[in-house]
């Protein structure tokens, strides 16, 4: 199995964003040294104090510098906030930063109203999957340099590696992005930690649908991923305990607290108890929306959800308080997966 790593930026407490990035990149670097096949970084807005993710473009050219193989990239740019052509430039930029490994991960969210006014971003769009997908073929023909001779954009250059391209990627939690995904014929990834259960319907959907890409960047088969809530620790029960952050944020925003992260102790307390383990194997059709476990119990779970979904690539997206214990999950999964650790100077 492959494992890749998506990374929040979430800021310590009593910290700030400064400390929040130089944990992002030290993730970064570990994951690197551990075998993890990409590292992505993502966007939100309006809750710096608590998630500083909030530029990937800019962010991700810091990474550039500070690792040396890795594939990196955006999970995701929020397309619906911004120019095609000028996301295109930002990703052209960071393959010239990076050659060859950088991953144009494009999405589409709303953030609160004010955040979604001060992006100058319309939430009444008439056909919003069509507009989607027009602006996710807007910036895969400016990265592939595929506007015709004669076209109003023929002319315009990026900034280049020489090498391969940003290798573009659907990004989405439902079976209309899945949708998107194959019509273009493009690689998919779905957030299962946003929606798990439309997960298998959304890649049948992305396989069903699928048409080979005439696009540069594109593909001839379905090729996917999944990302998940996930977090590894020496026991399943010190697992399960971590694994309260996450349960006790979901709780949260069901009821509105948006961006707020407790401690381990807090969320505790909040749900009334540490929450059970994940059962080893989970029943047919049951798809938590966070698991947790020792690394052969988590690596056993992973396998089964990519093995419900048909991909060999696994995203892990965790909310640990504790930047250490977040470093170690990562390092017992990878150990629990059989990822190689590199040797670095």
């Amino acid at each position: 199995m492959k494992l890749s790593a998506v990374d929040l930026s979430p800021v310590p407490e009593d910290g700030t964003a400064t400390a929040a990035y130089e944990q992002t990149v030290e993730t970064a670097q570990q994951a690197e040294r551990l075998g993890f096949e990409r590292f992505w970084v993502a966007e939100h807005h309006g809750m710096a104090e608590t998630l500083a993710g909030t530029t990937p473009e800019v962010l991700l050219g810091h990474l550039a510098a500070k690792t040396d193989s890795i594939r990196l990239g955006s999970g995701a740019v929020l397309l619906n906030h911004y120019s095609p052509f000028k996301v295109a430039e930002q990703f052209g930029t960071l393959d010239a930063l990076a050659p060859g490994r950088i991953d144009a991960g494009l999405g589409r969210a709303n953030g609160s109203p004010a955040a979604d006014r001060a992006l100058g971003t319309s939430r009444r769009v008439q056909n919003p999957d069509e507009d989607h997908a027009e602006k996710i073929e807007a910036v895969v023909t400016h990265l592939y340099d595929e506007y015709p001779d004669g076209h109003a954009y023929s002319d315009l250059e990026l900034p280049r590696s020489g090498e391969e391209p940003p290798v573009p990627w659907v990004l989405g939690s439902s079976p209309s992005s899945a949708a998107i995904a194959a019509k273009l014929g493009l690689r998919f990834c779905f957030a299962a930690f946003i929606r798990p259960e439309l997960a298998v319907q959304s890649f049948e959907t992305y396989r069903e649908q699928f048409q080979p890409s005439e696009l540069g960047g594109g593909i001839d088969e379905p090729d996917g991923m999944v990302a998940v809530n996930a977090v590894c620790a020496d026991s399943d029960e010190a697992a399960a305990r971590l694994r309260a952050v996450a349960e006790a944020t979901y709780k949260r925003m069901q009821r509105g607290v948006v961006g707020t992260r407790p401690s381990v102790e807090e969320a505790i307390d909040e749900l009334g108890s540490v929450p059970d383990p994940t059962p080893a194997t989970l029943d047919e059709g049951e798809w938590p929306r966070a698991i947790s476990g020792s690394p052969e119990t988590l690596a056993g779970l992973l396998n089964q959800l990519a093995d419900r979904v048909g991909v060999d690539e696994v995203m892990i997206q965790h909310v640990v308080t504790d930047h250490d214990e977040a470093l170690r999950s990562h390092e017992l999964l990878a150990d629990g997966v059989g990822l190689t650790e590199s040797e670095q100077d």
